[in-house]
């Protein structure tokens, strides 16, 4: 392999990783890095003579699968694998990879810093101290323990597990799971009662915290009924993918009151805006915490993340065998030269 012909694309720039650009670059691969929101015929054009892409939120389609005529892979610098046309990359025998682990318990710690949140009111006190000064113990500021509560997991992989563990052995809450793909036993191991209606655990729960995948089966998966069967007081925290929720049903439910409030680190349009986008309403809410999908975001999940991705280069350039972690069944039945972990 001659690292001077060899080109690799990352997409999605913004999301800063210094320690795998400067790598790439020191080991004398050619490294093209393009913006969130490239258009199209830019993106198929870099693409044309790529040995890798590197994606994290940008759609690499069938045009620019089709187009590469000398792509050996992709990887993709995260955990969902939505944005890639899977079948697209199948068909042309060109394998495909994410980074599954390295921010499971990060995130699950994002989820659970809303969900406290919440509880606590956090926001709606802070913006009163910020204006005030301070704050006396009026029934509008009196929060919620979480001991003693139902956490309801929309999800229960690995992400959904570390969520389990937090709620259940160490705030002593009691803590419900759906989740098809997982049997109770497995769950019972890890301190989560299996319910496999969805209507009927969201009734119970406190607090809900979405995990899942997001696939043809999860979207819209909470939708106007699933937000109709939670309680009035209960909180829906998401941190997985904006369209596992129907953002409009979950806009409605909390300009009703017909739930609590929102924790929400995930939209189906990202960027979140101020003005024109259709979840703007969000911004005035006090009983809505948004945060811009950087529940990941930490010193030592990104020193993981460009660790195992400069991995999963190394095999993809080098033709070892491309080592896939990940459950989702989507990477399954790739072509020849993959293993799974």
């Amino acid at each position: 392999m001659n690292p001077e012909k060899i080109k690799i694309v990352r997409t999605d720039r913004e999301l800063e990783c210094p320690y795998l650009d400067k790598t790439l670059r020191d080991q004398g691969f050619e490294l093209v890095l393009l913006p969130d929101g490239v258009d199209q015929a830019r993106l198929v054009e870099e693409t044309r003579d790529a040995d890798l892409i590197l994606m994290c939120y940008t759609p690499i389609g069938a045009a620019v699968i089709d187009n590469a005529a000398k792509l050996k892979g992709i990887v993709k610098y995260g955990v969902g694998i939505d944005a890639i046309d899977i079948e697209a990359a199948k068909a042309r025998g060109i394998p495909v990879v994410n980074i599954p682990e390295y921010a499971e318990e990060t995130v699950a710690e994002g989820a659970f810093m809303l969900m406290i949140a919440l509880a606590r009111k956090l926001l709606p006190l802070h913006n009163a101290m910020q204006t005030d000064g301070w704050a006396w113990p009026e029934a509008r500021w009196l929060g919620s323990d979480l001991a003693n509560k139902t956490v309801g997991l929309v999800g229960t992989g690995r992400i959904g597990l570390s969520m389990a563990r937090m709620a259940g052995a160490g705030f002593r809450a009691r803590v419900l799971g759906y989740d098809p793909n997982v049997s109770a036993a497995a769950m019972r191991e890890h301190g989560i009662d299996k319910v496999d209606d969805l209507d009927s655990m969201l009734a119970e729960c406190d607090f809900v915290s979405i995990h899942a995948v997001l696939d043809a089966s999860s979207h819209h998966l909470i939708g106007e009924k699933q937000l109709n069967s939670m309680k009035s007081e209960a909180f829906l925290i998401n941190v997985s993918r904006g369209a596992i929720v129907d953002e409009a049903a979950l806009l409605a439910a909390l300009k009703s009151g017909r739930i609590a409030g929102a924790g929400l680190d995930v939209y189906s349009q990202e960027p979140l805006a101020k003005s024109e986008h259709p979840l703007a309403e969000l911004y005035a809410m006090d009983n809505v915490i948004l945060f811009p999908h950087l529940t990941f975001y930490t010193t030592e999940s990104m020193h993981r993340l460009e660790l195992e991705t400069l991995q999963r280069c190394s095999e993809v350039l080098e033709g070892r065998p491309l080592l896939i972690k990940s459950q989702d069944p989507r990477l399954l039945d790739q072509p020849q030269g993959v293993v799974y972990a």
